[in-house]
């Protein structure tokens, strides 16, 4: 079940910050295939690295948030900023949004730590901050059509189904990542459930106005 669009008709400016924020990830990411493997490892976050030297690392808590692993990490990740964002921008205003969006990454990389401290696998990628705007979609946002691809079909189902879905794959993929006792790199689940719980917390803060 792939999002492919929501309805925009309702917002009130471009979203400016959503735009920015999918330029540098881009950029960033080309930046990331120019540097190589020395690159992404002093710019990832290294869970066992950070508790050893926190105020050295603290940077990689954010530049880790704009790395992707590959093309299609890249590619789904922008694809759910570029439809959900622009909703949430415009809810919170482009400041707040902003804040808002680097928040979410942090607890998301806390979240992944709290439970995988001794990991020395970098942990890269802009879905924990995605993860928390989903949050605040699904809030403010629970009835808006969102366009959906299963299999070769395009259908329209409400955000709250949407998005609820994805939470519980995440949930439950955490969970099952849990129970694994092998430092291995893959989804960091953990990171995608913390963002979205940070995002639903926060949005209480943050939003302007119910949305509908």
């Amino acid at each position: 079940m792939m999002p492919l669009g929501d309805d925009n008709s309702q917002s009130k400016s471009p979203p400016v910050i959503t735009y920015a924020l999918i330029l540098v990830n881009v950029l960033v990411f080309f930046i990331e295939l120019g540097g190589g493997d020395a690159f992404v490892e002093k710019w990832s976050f290294v869970p066992s690295r950070f508790l050893g030297e926190p105020v050295v690392d603290f940077p990689t808590l954010f530049t880790s948030m704009f790395m992707h692993g590959g093309w299609m990490h890249l590619g789904g990740n922008m694809l759910y900023l570029w439809i959900f964002g622009d909703n949430v921008e415009d809810n919170f205003g482009k400041i707040p949004y902003l804040v808002f969006y680097l928040l979410c990454g942090v607890a998301a990389t806390f979240s992944q730590l709290a439970f995988n401290a001794a990991s020395t696998i970098p942990n890269l990628g802009a879905s924990g901050a995605i993860a928390g705007v989903l949050g605040a979609y699904i809030i403010m946002f629970p009835n808006e059509r969102i366009r959906v691809l299963i299999g070769n079909a395009v259908t329209v189902m409400p955000a709250l189904l949407v998005i609820g879905v994805w939470f519980l794959l995440q949930f439950l993929s955490s969970v099952d990542s849990l129970q694994s006792t092998q430092d291995v790199g893959g989804v960091a689940y953990l990171a995608h459930v913390g963002g979205f719980v940070a995002g639903v917390g926060l949005t209480f803060l943050f939003r302007t106005k119910l949305g509908e």
